[in-house]
């Protein structure tokens, strides 16, 4: 069965209907009535958080918080196109509120200043979907637990220069309905032949098929154990920014910032070691990840947000409307091969 979201003022107006009138039309009404009654948290709002929050905002959600303690530096205005020029010294979440809002007055759009580390358990209780962009490894785990209880879906990515990464938990059981083409059952008439009795294909007509897709938590895909046979064996279709996120991660964690172009052979060196250190500790060697990765892994690209940002904004929004088919669970996208891969890690 498809859940449906039961909030108050679910309704689709006139007014509301005009202005979605071509997603109506693409992905149905209860899909935009389930968007309409859905509240989102938004972590992070460097170029990737601008991205997502363009697409949630437009797309029609019922709510969006912008969350962010950080101030606006010219480092962070590179490719965050919702703060103003300046905006400089201001918070960014803050500084990004009135373009943001500009974007669709029906969403309303909310501005937090605290840090996400300082939140209560219970404040994430209150949205439908949680996207955290540039989080600690630990911050992410925390949520994504917290959240599995309570069927709140969680999303995490991150843009690392030409690198660019989303993971998605929706939980044991997500619902959701996608459209085929309808199947024509064949003729039983006796003096039909054989090819008359079977199935057909009709391309000119769809049915809607409810299906389920349960999901991995992000521990769990962070954590695997390589040194098991089963995990060896697919090492070689994992990618190697699976590895790569996993030597960003540490390296955030360590450092409480990501590496930065002011301090390029000092971050360079350090990212070398701690790819030692971490595919030593996985038990996989460093050739898996070359030292050329270093040269590539710096700051956000506004070209690498926009494709990451899309793919990741494009998931929640299908989450939440529960309409066609979700990644499940990691995309990654390498600028260098122009291309995004999904990989699979199980189920919880």
């Amino acid at each position: 069965m498809i859940d449906t979201i039961e909030k108050e003022d679910n309704i689709i107006s006139e007014e509301e209907a005009a202005q979605y009138d071509r997603q109506i039309r693409l992905w149905g009404l209860d899909a935009q009535k389930r968007l309409r009654g859905s509240r989102v948290l938004l972590v992070g709002l460097r170029g990737l958080g601008a991205e997502v929050a363009k697409n949630l905002i437009l797309a029609g959600v019922k709510g969006l918080t912008l969350l962010d303690h950080e101030q606006v530096t010219e480092e962070s205005r590179r490719a965050q196109f919702l703060i103003p020029v300046d905006a400089n010294g201001q918070n960014q979440a803050q500084a990004s509120l009135e373009r943001a809002q500009f974007l669709n007055p029906m969403v309303e759009v909310k501005a937090d200043t605290d840090p996400v580390e300082s939140k209560p358990d219970d404040f994430f209780f209150q949205f439908d979907a949680i996207c955290l962009t540039r989080c600690s490894k630990d911050l992410m785990v925390r949520v994504d637990q917290l959240c599995a209880s309570r069927n709140i879906k969680v999303f995490c990515g991150d843009v690392f220069g030409y690198h660019g990464y989303m993971f998605s938990d929706l939980g044991q059981e997500h619902h959701y309905v996608e459209e085929k083409p309808k199947v024509v059952k064949g003729s039983n008439e006796a003096n039909d032949g054989p090819e008359a009795k079977k199935p057909k294909v009709d391309p000119s007509e769809t049915t809607m098929v409810k299906k389920t897709a349960s999901f991995c938590s992000l521990k769990a895909a962070l954590e695997v154990d390589w040194t098991n046979e089963k995990a060896k064996s697919n090492i070689k279709r994992i990618p190697a920014d699976y590895f790569l996120l996993q030597v960003l991660l540490k390296f955030r964690t360590d450092k409480g910032r990501d590496p930065q172009p002011d301090s390029f052979a000092e971050d360079s060196h350090l990212l070398l070691q701690i790819r030692d250190d971490v595919l030593e500790t996985m038990g996989l060697s460093s050739e898996l990840l070359p030292n050329t990765f270093v040269s590539y892994c710096f700051s956000e690209m506004a070209p690498v947000c926009a494709v990451v940002g899309g793919v990741l904004g494009q998931e929640i929004v299908k989450a939440l409307s529960q309409r066609d088919a979700p990644h499940r669970n990691f995309f990654f996208f390498d600028g260098l091969k122009g291309s995004g891969v999904v990989d699979y890690f199980g189920s919880k």
